[in-house]
């Protein structure tokens, strides 16, 4: 094992060991743990909007005056989300829920892994991409219930169908934000995984638990803005590596 490697180990124990005895754990997650799935995250290099002007095709007022181009780029969006499989990192949060050691998910995402590891305590900041909605009488669909060789895909009204997820000039749904600020408020440690925080409002939940005293644990492969301010526990690997082994070790714990 190189000096690398130790030192990363020693950081998996001392998560560890700060999970197994946290009296109520939630997790934050973004783009990042489901990178190693075959979802490309939305910023950065290969980015979705590297391709697609967000403010081109992102926003609902784009949506709604001229929903057969925007679609072009939901098409592939949700190709890539419905061949998706959840990978290690997902599996290692549902493997902690079910130690009785995470209290939920608070995710940024609008893939579903969460729920296909098995996480069934998920709050969705962003929606679902596998859920379609009808903006004009708000009738929903699971999205293997509408033929996608109909293009665009239309509600049973005759209204163009949207994905269930939140574009920009939307709001997070009340729902969701109060969920997830009613588990911030009674954490006591908040795992960070695959995001830099830096978008509100979930940019704020990390720094709304450290200041009632929550240890924050981040799981990124590069340091964030999180990692100098107010990460306890810094883990630079991929959450496919790191979280399988923190939920091994969890297990140990509770084990002795």
């Amino acid at each position: 094992m190189t000096r690398g490697d130790s030192d990363v180990q020693g950081l998996i124990e001392r998560a560890a060991e700060k999970i197994a005895s946290a009296r109520k754990a939630v997790a934050l997650t973004g783009a990042g743990i489901s990178v190693d799935s075959g979802i490309p995250a939305f910023r950065g290099t290969q980015g979705l909007w590297d391709k697609y002007d967000p403010m081109e095709y992102a926003t609902i007022d784009a949506f709604v005056a001229n929903p057969v181009k925007i679609w072009t780029m939901l098409r592939e969006l949700g190709d890539l989300i419905g061949g998706a499989k959840p990978n290690g990192g997902h599996a290692g949060l549902a493997e902690l829920e079910s130690l009785g050691k995470l209290s939920s998910i608070v995710t940024q995402n609008v893939d579903g892994l969460h729920q296909a590891a098995g996480s069934s305590s998920v709050i969705e900041f962003h929606g679902n991409g596998r859920r379609l909605i009808c903006l004009s009488c708000k009738r929903r669909y699971d999205r293997e219930q509408i033929p996608m060789d109909s293009f665009p895909p239309m509600c049973v009204c005759f209204n163009v169908l949207k994905p269930d997820v939140v574009f920009f000039g939307e709001l997070i749904p009340m729902h969701a934000l109060m969920a997830a600020h009613a588990e911030v408020e009674e954490c006591d440690l908040m795992l960070v995984v695959g995001t830099s925080a830096q978008v509100e409002p979930a940019a704020s939940l990390p720094y709304s638990a450290k200041s009632r005293g929550a240890t924050i644990i981040e799981i990124n492969p590069e340091p964030t803005p999180l990692t100098h301010n107010i990460a306890d526990i810094a883990i630079h690997e991929s959450a496919t590596n790191a979280l399988p082994a923190i939920a091994a070790a969890v297990r140990g714990l509770l084990r002795e």
